[in-house]
């Protein structure tokens, strides 16, 4: 629809003032799930929504220091006159309240929107759980859990272009967290699963060398010369077929060893 010039949408800042942490989860009385999947859940009974609430709530999950409203109507509709995406906001809104009863999932006031303190995010938790597990230098079990949870990018069959950067920050924040965890069990002897969580790294971003570097890691203090030889080939022929490049010097350096040594006799 076209836009009048008295009508243009105007991008508002998205900071407010800070806002109380959120509980911990046994006070959550709804639960979010924006990585995979989106989901609602309202005291353990799953809630169906539509398009235009579910996106409001996610935004408002990416800014938990909240979002004042003009803001919120742009991003979510850019295409309408102010007018009538604030007017779309608002019967967001009321179906929102409509779908969760007494349960208030949204603090609002005439000026901004924030998440409800009481609404747990699962993006939130695997955030915390991710930055734990990088600055960890102790070897050790890694609950199965926190695995599933970096196991999933954020809202991976959303289009939204605000969700562009979030979703790249996630993936990164999840991928050093997985070459963490995978060196982690490896110090601590536990190659099985040092190699699942390294294999998990390279299934979320097949042509990341680091990722790779840890899977033949693994394989090498397993005694497994030959699988990290076939690995590293592996490696080098997609990226090379992929980007016209080869492996980094270090990568190639942890392997020379093996591809100089003499046969035995």
């Amino acid at each position: 629809m076209p836009v009048s010039p008295g009508e243009k949408v105007m991008t508002s800042s998205f900071v407010l003032t800070s806002r109380q942490p959120h509980p911990e989860a046994a006070e959550w009385e709804a639960r979010l799930a924006l990585l995979g999947r989106f989901h609602l859940e309202i005291r353990s009974r799953r809630v169906a929504i539509g398009p235009s609430v579910q996106r409001l709530l996610a935004l408002l999950a990416l800014h938990s220091e909240g979002v004042t409203r003009p803001s919120v109507a742009s991003t979510l509709w850019p295409d309408l006159p102010v007018r009538r995406a604030g007017a779309s906001l608002r019967s967001t809104l009321w179906r929102l309240s409509r779908s969760s009863g007494e349960d208030r999932l949204v603090d609002a006031d005439d000026s901004c929107l924030a998440l409800a303190p009481t609404v747990g995010v699962d993006l939130h938790l695997a955030e915390r759980h991710a930055a734990s597990l990088v600055s960890s230098q102790e070897p050790g079990p890694v609950p199965l859990p926190v695995l599933a949870e970096l196991d999933e990018d954020l809202l991976p069959d959303w289009t939204e272009d605000w969700l562009l950067v979030a979703r790249e920050h996630f993936r990164q924040t999840r991928l050093h967290a997985l070459e963490a965890v995978s060196r982690r069990l490896r110090d601590g002897g536990r190659l099985a699963a040092a190699m699942e969580t390294a294999m998990m790294a390279v299934e979320a971003e097949p042509l990341r060398e680091s990722a790779h570097r840890h899977v033949v890691d693994v394989h090498l203090a397993e005694g497994n010369v030959a699988e990290a030889l076939r690995h590293y080939e592996f490696f080098r022929r997609m990226l090379r077929n992929e980007l016209g490049l080869g492996p980094s010097s270090g990568f190639r350096r942890l392997v020379a060893p093996y591809l100089s040594r003499p046969l035995d006799p």
